[in-house]
């Protein structure tokens, strides 16, 4: 459905059951547990799909072991038991990632771990064997009645140097186990996004909504007009926005939000690639904040900061941040430089926390939950969550929804396929091959459009074709794309749809090429297309880190 189609529908029906404001992971699980069970609902995000929290994860799905030092086992199984259904519902972004922990004392971190489990610490500590081992244990006796990954593993220090002969020196034992990682998340979004919309919901990005005098308004970014929209319902599924968004609808002034940013890096250096082994690194940095480094998409991923954060639109990344994440990687490699170049992208979140007065941002619980604010409409506000249980979270909140309306449920999610994950193949390399063979096209090209795209990938061969002169995309891809996928900006397009900007594939070649796309596809002007562009430079730099003589640099060693 084209966005002047959807504008039409919202016009001539502006009563609706339920409006989702958030179109993030979470807001869009909700919105698609209710589509799919027949609720009436529309989901608004003022920004793009996908553009917030969930495009700035630390691409891990995982039980969150460390949650265990806080006491939130209900989370850690909950946390677990969710991903594996994504291993199983999603194996073309989902992947099992042998995950390794450096352990450099024995007995640190008893005294600590204890304290903190009882509320009394006030700070992070060191963590020993012990306490790594009691952690594990516990994470496999969480899954041990369906047991999807191996369980962990211990290496003493002459099979851990030998496996990872870059690690510092002063590791004494490691522990191998496992948890999956996700390539795609914005992707992965984006297909849900698209079958709740195929089953009957509306949907709408780059639309702020807002309280007038004639009730709320959708506030259309990009055509420029205001929408009336009637719910019986809000669900507000902002994330680290739910109090301002609050006030923008007349619901409340109550503060319920108190997130913490975490910045990442992605890095471009054969060395610590090779170092990895393949293995995410679970480490401390010498302040005891957890840390992880894993091999993402041809790079490596390193993060993260966890720093308090009162407006989440002026979440940047920082060069202090910058200077913590590449220190702390110093802690377990210390014989790898990272020089600057090698940095290619850098991207900042806010974790949507509920209100705490924790002393230490790792103390505030990772759970999620919902709150009732009763109005006109009443507001369902979506507290807390972490990525990996964004299914379970929607299923809580529809459910809710699903009691008040007095709506029975026709359809659980708990094993529904996502996406391209419907069909995936069990064996992808064959599948490649017989697909490179009946369509004439590349095994390298088809494994591209599977990775990117999963079971659809097929039909993706047919109308990207051949080509991938544009960062690893066909123009016909890029054209599908923006056609087809809610793409209103570059930023949409680069740093979304696709994973050109985060690889360090992008290039002020590839963003001209496609500025050209989406005017032709638009119909924008000169005037239009400088401003989009503008725009996008600016955000990059502000953002990302990245710089127009960056950007070129990218396209003078291509052309070299």
């Amino acid at each position: 459905m084209t966005r002047s189609e959807t504008i039409a529908r919202l016009k001539d029906r502006p009563g609706t059951t339920v409006l989702v404001i958030g179109g993030g992971i979470n807001g869009i699980s909700v919105f698609r547990e209710l589509a799919l069970n027949g609720i009436d609902v529309v989901l608004a995000d003022k920004d793009d799909f996908c553009s917030g929290a969930s495009a700035a994860l630390s691409r891990m799905v995982h039980g969150g072991l460390r949650y265990l030092e806080n006491g939130e086992f209900k989370l850690v199984r909950e946390s677990l038991l969710e991903r594996d259904r994504l291993l199983a519902n999603a194996p073309h972004f989902v992947r099992p990632l042998p995950t390794t922990v450096p352990i450099f004392d024995t007995f640190a971190g008893l005294a600590n771990g204890a304290m903190r489990f009882l509320g009394l610490a006030r700070r992070q500590g060191r963590r020993g064997a012990v306490v790594i081992k009691t952690g594990l244990t516990l994470y496999d006796f969480f899954t041990g009645g369906r047991r999807v990954l191996p369980p962990h593993q211990f290496h003493g220090r002459r099979n851990t140097v030998r496996r990872w002969p870059a690690m510092n020196p002063a590791v004494r034992a490691s522990a191998t186990y496992f948890d999956a990682w996700v390539s795609r998340p914005e992707r992965l979004g984006l297909e849900m996004l698209q079958e709740g919309i195929a089953a009957g919901g509306l949907a709408l990005n780059h639309a702020a909504v807002a309280r007038t005098d004639d009730g709320l308004m959708l506030r259309d970014a990009i055509g420029g007009e205001d929408i009336l929209v009637a719910p019986d319902l809000v669900i507000n599924a902002t994330g680290g926005w739910i109090d301002l968004t609050n006030v923008e609808i007349g619901a409340t002034s109550q503060k319920l939000m108190g997130g913490t940013k975490g910045s990442h890096l992605v890095i471009a250096n054969r060395a610590l690639s090779e170092a990895l082994d393949g293995h995410m690194i679970y480490y401390e940095n010498e302040d005891g904040r957890i840390c992880i480094a894993f091999p993402y998409l041809g790079n490596v991923l390193v993060g993260s900061t966890d720093v308090r954060v009162d407006n989440p639109d002026l979440v940047r990344w920082e060069a202090e941040e910058q200077a913590y994440i590449l220190a702390s990687l110093a802690v377990v490699f210390p014989s790898i430089a990272i020089a600057p170049a090698d940095i290619v992208f850098q991207f900042a979140g806010v974790r949507p926390l509920p209100t705490s007065d924790a002393a230490v941002t790792g103390s505030i619980p990772r759970d999620h939950f919902c709150e009732l604010i009763e109005g006109e409409p009443p507001v369902l506000c979506m507290i807390g969550g972490k990525w990996t249980t964004f299914r379970s979270f929607g299923a809580m909140a529809a459910d809710m929804v699903f009691d008040r309306l007095g709506h029975a449920r026709t359809i659980d999610t708990e094993n529904l396929p996502i996406g391209g994950g419907k069909d995936f193949p069990d064996e992808p390399a064959d599948w490649v091959a017989a697909t490179a063979r009946s369509t004439g096209l590349s095994t390298s090209r088809v494994a591209a459009l599977l990775d990117r795209y999963g079971s659809a990938a097929g039909s993706m061969a047919e109308i990207a074709g051949s080509s991938d002169d544009v960062a690893g995309h066909s123009r016909a891809e890029l054209e599908f794309l923006v056609a087809s996928e809610h793409v209103e900006t570059l930023a949409d397009l680069l740093l979304r749809r696709t994973t050109i900007a985060i690889t360090g594939a992008l290039s002020l070649r590839v963003i001209d090429t496609c500025l050209a796309l989406l005017a032709e596809a638009k119909g924008w002007s000169p005037t239009k297309c400088e401003a989009a562009r503008d725009a996008f430079l600016a955000e990059l730099l502000t953002r990302h880190g990245l710089d127009r003589a960056t950007l070129v640099s990218r396209d003078q060693r291509t052309i070299a």
